[in-house]
């Protein structure tokens, strides 16, 4: 099987449809959370994703368009762009929603959002943290989203470390001979300096995981976003990666 392996879309249309015609065949999407959140085309994104053989999870800004957490959680522009993804979504968009784990296993992946400790919120970005979530699951690899990041962390069973990886990587990763946390990045808001979308192709036949990058018509998204008076930091931030 093929997987394309995303996460946070965060409601950019543009980003998504990139990374769809990128990455050509494949079986299933696996969407790691934050379908909406941040960016101008909520119900569209939901509608998009539905149109393909998938499991998505809920993340954090799935979970604040939903009412489910409070906005207090987040900082000034994201409270903003929160409240109007509230306002902006369709009944139907709401409804798939909450239809949303947190955290899934499938075979030998666990699938969440934040970290299997804490599914929704905990981010992943060093090594001290990624060894203490090891101990939170079972599988051979877990995927994570939410830092917007695109990173590896692989574990060393005999001293109880993990080890970061940092793409870009010489060839794909191997799966199966230690386990794994990894992280495709963002599709709609990378945050790493590389403002082209990213996302991961999971190959369970080869055993491999490769990390790829897009990129995509920024000014399309922040056309739309001005259009929808988003906040202007937001905007701004796409064409960085930052």
């Amino acid at each position: 099987m093929h997987y394309l392996v995303i996460s946070d879309i965060h409601a950019n249309l543009a980003a998504f449809e990139a990374v769809l015609k990128d990455a050509g065949s494949f079986d299933k999407i696996w969407c790691l959370g934050d379908l909406v959140g941040y960016g101008p085309d909520p119900n569209e994104c939901v509608a998009r994703i539905q149109e393909f053989d998938h499991i998505s999870l809920a993340g954090n800004h799935d979970w604040a368009a939903l009412g489910r957490m409070s906005l207090e959680h987040f900082n000034t522009d994201a409270r903003l762009a929160s409240s109007w993804t509230r306002g902006a979504l369709l009944p139907a968009t709401r409804e798939y929603l909450e239809t949303l784990s947190p955290m899934l296993v499938e075979g030998e992946f666990t699938l969440v959002h934040g970290s299997p400790r804490e599914p929704i919120w905990e981010y992943l970005l060093d090594a001290v943290i990624a060894t203490i979530n090891f101990r939170h699951f079972t599988t051979m690899v877990c995927l994570v989203g939410h830092t917007h990041i695109p990173l590896a962390f692989a574990y060393n069973e005999k001293n109880d470390r993990c080890y970061p990886m940092v793409p870009p990587f010489s060839a794909p990763l191997e799966l199966g001979t230690r386990r794994m946390i990894l992280n495709p990045g963002s599709v709609g808001q990378p945050r790493d300096g590389d403002p082209r979308a990213s996302y991961a192709i999971l190959d369970t036949e080869a055993n491999t995981w490769r990390l790829h990058r897009v990129a995509y018509p920024v000014a399309i998204t922040q056309e739309r976003m001005r259009a929808r008076n988003l906040p202007h930091r937001l905007i701004e931030r796409l064409e960085k990666g930052r």
